[in-house]
């Protein structure tokens, strides 16, 4: 047997803490995996493994070994599955999840448009605000609003999302004019309750020059769309994406104010998934495809 195989046999007895484990995942016998073990060992000239009747552990020199023994034969896994993909149509199942507001005004025709277009991936899509645990919860991947921090997760900005206040004309000729972000501070200025700074808003002129004000408000809650009906109705000011008002400011409906500030820092639309190695066709098909959906469709709405 090859080196690179007693490595596998190695691998999968780390894992499963058993050579009878092993040898039920790998369809040899337990005698096989013990004499390929032994001839590891022997060519290393080192023992990797504690042997007792109840259980199999690694040594010191078995842990260094393993970690970089799984994480080779890993990477050739990966390498021999995208291999695979490259003359394979992408099936399989996709888990996603999805801001709602975002998800039911603009991404739910391009998610319907790729689920038509490859017909062999099973889309599971979840349309909520939470923040989920994409690892625990086994999702494939998740669209989210927001600002890049550091993480075991890996991120792909697919497109920038500009912040502003917006209001009714109706509010605004009822009440002081606003000006400057600290004339705030005397109007009804709604706070978004799953933001932690949501009482705050951290602002940049078109200067360069950063800020923030203390927001005044009797009106809180965790969603954008209930934010948005409450301005609709003139009672104050909210602060959200501009994605999300397109059609009221085109309508006349709400307009925005302080037009020369925006919200710091910066927000975009990230693709967020776990740091596998490796993506299945389907996940980077699918951020593909919203990428080049939002490129056109967002940068109007700026």
């Amino acid at each position: 047997m090859d080196y690179l195989a007693r490595m596998n046999i190695f691998v999968e007895v780390a894992k499963q803490e058993s050579f009878s484990g092993a040898a039920r995942n790998l369809g040899i016998t337990g005698s096989a995996i013990s004499r390929q073990i032994q001839n590891l060992e022997e060519d290393l000239q080192v023992k990797l493994l504690n042997r007792t009747t109840r259980k199999v552990s690694l040594t010191e020199e078995g842990h260094l070994l393993y970690h970089r023994a799984r994480n080779a034969i890993e990477s050739i896994d990966d390498a021999c599955k995208e291999l695979f993909d490259l003359k394979s149509t992408p099936k399989g199942l996709l888990r996603v999840t999805i801001p709602l507001s975002l998800g039911l005004q603009y991404l739910k025709t391009p998610i319907a448009q790729f689920a038509k277009k490859y017909p062999d991936v099973t889309m599971e899509v979840h349309f909520e605000d939470r923040q989920v645990n994409i690892a625990e919860e086994e999702f494939d991947l998740a669209l989210r609003i927001g600002i890049l921090k550091d993480s075991s997760l890996i991120a792909r900005k697919l497109v920038d999302i500009p912040i502003h206040a917006f209001t009714s004309p109706g509010y605004l000729a009822q009440n002081t004019p606003i000006k400057t972000p600290g004339d705030l501070t005397d109007h009804n200025v709604f706070v978004y309750t799953r933001s932690p700074s949501g009482h705050v808003w951290q602002y940049q002129d078109k200067n360069g020059e950063k800020g923030a004000v203390n927001l005044q408000s009797n009106f809180r809650c965790d969603s954008v769309e209930m934010m948005k009906e409450a301005a609709l109705a003139g009672i104050g000011i909210f602060i959200a994406p501009q994605i999300f008002v397109k059609q009221e400011i085109e309508e006349g409906k709400l307009v925005g104010i302080l037009k020369d500030y925006k919200t710091d820092p910066e927000r975009g639309l990230y693709a967020i998934f776990p740091p596998n190695q490796y993506i299945p066709s389907r996940t980077r098909l699918f951020i593909d495809y919203i990428h080049d959906y939002c490129v056109r469709t967002f940068v109007t709405c700026a």
